[in-house]
């Protein structure tokens, strides 16, 4: 994923302290992603080799970060929750939008399949 972001000449952070999460503790995101003009990109990675409890935390995540554009607004344009490996039976379910109808921001925070990130991290087009 790093390498697309390069190749879209985005420069990057990872492991990136954005503030607390909801119920406290540190929110680290696996990378901020910045463009030419300035936008900053929260980008959450989740790996699902084998069915497991990563999909429970999608809806979670994708909370915590609206929460972090919502709180910092204006310093962060969007967020991305990249979804990759075979593992996930609600893949299709959260990267075809079906968080959004119930949670507030969703149109902020993406949640993409890693091959659709990677394209548009590779085309410049977060």
């Amino acid at each position: 994923m790093l390498p697309a972001l390069e190749q879209g000449q985005y420069s990057y952070k990872t492991q990136v302290h954005i503030g607390l999460r909801l119920g406290g503790g540190k929110h680290l995101v696996d990378v901020v992603a910045s463009d030419s003009l300035g936008r900053n990109y929260l980008i959450s990675l989740k790996w699902q080799q084998t069915s497991g409890t990563a999909e429970q935390k999608v809806p979670f995540e994708v909370i915590c970060l609206a929460d972090a554009l919502m709180s910092d607004e204006g310093k962060y344009s969007a967020a991305y929750v990249v979804l990759g490996g075979s593992g996930w039976k609600l893949r299709d379910f959260y990267a075809g939008g079906g968080l959004n109808k119930h949670l507030a921001f969703a149109d902020r925070v993406r949640v993409v399949a890693l091959e659709d990130f990677v394209g548009r991290a590779n085309k410049g087009q977060l």
